[in-house]
């Protein structure tokens, strides 16, 4: 199916305010939580409520900070939810394009971050059940936060899906790890917290959201970049056993998993981390100032994420999912067509450099890959190198699914997202990484771009597919093109994008070559030719 072009551009005005526009008002009836009382906020003219900044685990600070999220005390009367609460710890960036302010997350920033945010046209009275999304934002494990623009639950609510957004802890707050945290852990255990605030924050839905109309056996699970990687380690992880049926993973699923430290490697950069804040111990770490671990962060040069603790994760991904011990559940992933554009060499090479690099990368594929992917002048291998990264993508992509397929019993079903947002000032960037994240979740209203009627278009149709899975576990719905399951051997992913529909993901000597290189990559031995 071909989304029409038209010439005529129209432009959308952009929001002004993380609240919205035509102003708010106080909701009157408070909503029970096991915790207390809620009130939130409704926006005019709009239907859906926005409960914002509900805690879902104790301020992780103090003795707290660097163990696994503790439940949050209850309070009495009625608390106003009627703003974001503060980002977890990180630094600021305010936009880094192609990410512009409404992706980012701004000031202020908090050790004590641990909240979420519900958007419902639900009522907690009404025997309805509405079907519930739970949005990780993205940040690479160390930015980010649930309150930019793009997060706005508000789109998806109002056409029946119960939406909820949360903070977890980042950097050097979430994902330390250290030989004295691993020996006071009772499950001699360390890092991880970050993911371990996500399952406490699953736990608070799965009791809590009838109270919004939401339905606590219909939770899907979803996320972007580095909370798409985070989608990945709850399904494998027993911690989130039951606590979603269906997960969604933007930009993140490949066919070599999310990279893990080991415990002891993750010990190691620990180590490192403490000799430059100036701590000794544990106890000295806790009593540092968060504003001096974030510095100290900066200055050790230490990569934080996640690592195989022996607790959230007893192995690695591919060993969990390789003995079918994951969280087995329908999945959607996908990725864009310009996913490294922020890059900024970007498509930008000479012939010289593009024939040494690929030397060094592919050594006795080279002669094929050259031949799959010219660059006889500068500009051809600037398009090789980004023809070649998205072929290599989609054929990665396809064969995770069916390396997926091989434990599980739901199904999958993949998505390729070319659809570049309109941007006459910045062209370059293209469909870059996350781009397809305000079409999904209905919020092009956000963006003050030049919009076409297609752009809507494929918006209506992206976030319908959404919601459809977010209700039944698979994307179909009458109406729109068919998007079929993932199945071995056939190498096909939906084109989400001017043209939305099922294509192949690659020629059958394009796919053989990936293959065979993947292979190559993870230590498979092929035969020759093969």
């Amino acid at each position: 199916m071909r989304l029409r072009r038209i010439t005529v551009t129209v432009f959308v005005v952009g929001i002004l305010s993380i609240v919205g526009y035509g102003g708010v008002k106080d909701n009157g009836t408070p909503i029970k939580t096991l915790s207390g009382l809620v009130t939130g906020v409704q926006r005019a003219g709009s239907s859906v409520m926005a409960y914002k900044g509900i805690p879902y685990a104790a301020p992780p600070v103090g003795e707290l900070r660097w163990r696994p999220p503790m439940p949050v005390a209850p309070w009495k009367g009625v608390r106003k939810a009627d703003h974001f609460e503060a980002s977890c710890m990180q630094k600021i960036r305010g936009e880094h394009l192609p990410w512009t302010r409404q992706f980012m997350a701004q000031y202020p920033i908090s050790e004590d971050c641990l909240y979420l945010n519900v958007w419902t046209a639900g009522k907690s009275s009404s025997d309805e059940r509405r079907p519930v999304l739970v949005w990780i934002h993205g940040g690479g494990f160390v930015e980010g936060s649930a309150a930019p623009e793009v997060y706005s639950g508000e789109g998806l609510a109002k056409r029946g899906v119960v939406f909820v957004s949360i903070n977890y802890r980042l950097g050097v707050f979430g994902f330390l790890s250290h030989p004295g945290l691993t020996s006071e852990s009772p499950h001699h255990a360390s890092g991880d917290y970050g993911l371990m605030d996500a399952i406490a924050a699953l736990n608070w839905v799965k009791k809590n959201i009838a109270a919004f109309g939401g339905d606590p056996n219909r939770i899907t699970v979803a996320g972007q970049s580095s909370g798409a990687a985070a989608v990945i380690y709850l399904t494998a992880s027993s911690m989130a056993k039951g606590l979603f049926q269906r997960a969604i993973v933007e930009s993140g699923a490949y066919l070599t998993p999310p990279s893990t430290f080991s415990l002891k490697d993750a010990e190691k950069n620990g180590i490192t981390f403490a000799r430059v804040s100036g701590a000794h111990t544990i106890k000295e770490l806790r009593a540092l100032k968060a504003d001096d671990l974030l510095k100290a962060q900066d200055i050790a040069s230490v990569r934080f994420r996640p690592d195989v603790d022996g607790m959230f994760l007893p192995q690695t991904v591919t060993e969990i999912f390789a003995s079918g011990k994951q969280n087995d559940v329908p999945t959607i992933t996908g990725q864009t067509a310009d996913e490294g554009s922020s890059s900024s060499n970007y498509g930008k090479t000479d012939v010289a450099s593009y024939v040494s690099a690929a030397k060094e990368t592919y050594g006795s594929l080279l002669e094929e890959y050259l031949r799959l992917y010219p660059g006889r002048t500068d500009q051809e291998a600037g398009e090789s190198l980004k023809a070649s990264a998205r072929d290599l993508n989609r054929v990665a992509m396809s064969l995770w699914a069916e390396e997926r397929a091989a434990t599980a019993q739901t199904a999958s079903f993949t998505y390729f997202f070319d659809r570049a947002i309109p941007w006459p000032d910045h062209p370059e960037f293209g469909a870059f990484h996350s781009a397809e994240i305000p079409y999904a979740l209905g919020n092009l209203s956000v963006l003050d771009r030049p919009f076409e009627p297609s752009d809507y278009a494929l918006e209506r149709m992206m976030s319908e597919y959404w919601i459809q899975f977010v209700r039944t576990g698979d994307p179909n719905t009458q109406g729109l093109p068919i998007w079929p399951a993932s199945k071995h051997g056939a190498h096909t992913t939906m084109e989400l994008g001017i043209d939305v529909e099922s294509r192949p993901v690659a020629t059958d000597e394009i796919f053989g070559f990936w293959k065979n290189y993947l292979a190559r990559q993870q230590g498979v031995c092929c035969a020759p030719g093969k």
